[in-house]
């Protein structure tokens, strides 16, 4: 059974107050354009990414402001230690009520294991579990980069599939990986087994730092599950009609 898709909006603001003046702007013209019974919509607030910039400005408190609200939460941490450390942490991480949280594959299989059971320990009050996913490469590595500068021999696409046979050996939920891997993914690891893409653009948009990019509607012919999205949403001049137009490609 395919895993239902949404649109996760990346929230790399500097401050709390920056990322709720943009969220409350988001929902107040949501509120003045839309029915509430759109469907594409849903009732409640956008599923929201919150990276370690925004983290460590503010905090557990930044988590805490989120939930209250009625947001999802994507801590996207990438946790990359040895096993003891990353389970220690996902345990602390994992009382936060975060939806989704994630590693680097590249800890290797023992690490992303420990990661599961820290992050359960932390979540078990929690009837909904928070799901785990595992980073295979970032969408700012080109094939050049993976063989000169990380000495990684193997093409990108055997590299990340390895990776997410790892992360689902080690009992993750998913993976973080480009639109171009995720059909591949999924026929590997399963329909079931999440794909969540960034390196989301608009045709017509600027690539940024990214150099694996698709467009929201290309990531759906892909078998992507979730698309990050960020500058193409939160610096657009009309951020609502940005993210109305990901989430009318993507679903």
């Amino acid at each position: 059974m395919a895993n239902q898709r949404d649109v996760i909006i990346a929230c790399d603001f500097k401050s709390a107050d920056e990322t709720v003046k943009f969220l409350d702007r988001l929902t107040r013209i949501r509120s003045e354009v839309i029915s509430c019974d759109d469907s594409r919509f849903g009732e409640g607030r956008p599923y929201v990414k919150i990276g370690m910039e925004l983290f460590y400005a503010e905090g557990p408190e930044m988590i805490k402001l989120l939930k209250s609200r009625g947001h999802k939460v994507f801590l996207d941490l990438k946790l990359h230690d040895i096993p003891n450390t990353v389970k220690k942490t996902m345990q602390v991480l994992g009382g936060y009520g975060v939806d989704m949280v994630n590693v680097h594959a590249a800890g290797g299989v023992g690490m992303m294991k420990a990661a599961k059971e820290g992050l359960m320990l932390g979540a078990a009050r929690f009837a909904d579990k928070p799901k785990l996913i595992a980073v295979t490469q970032l969408t700012s590595t080109d094939e050049e980069t993976l063989h000169d500068e990380l000495l990684i021999n193997r093409p990108m696409a055997e590299v990340v599939k390895q990776y997410a046979l790892n992360a689902r050996e080690a009992g993750l939920d998913g993976v973080v990986c480009s639109a171009f891997e995720a059909e591949e993914i999924h026929k590997t690891c399963g329909a079931d087994f999440i794909t969540v893409t960034p390196g989301i653009r608009f045709a017509e948009g600027s690539n940024d730092d990214q150099k694996r990019v698709m467009t929201p509607a290309q990531a759906k012919l892909a078998g992507s599950d979730y698309i990050v999205v960020g500058r193409p949403i939160t610096a657009a001049d009309k951020p609502f009609e940005a993210y109305a137009r990901c989430k009318e490609e993507f679903l």
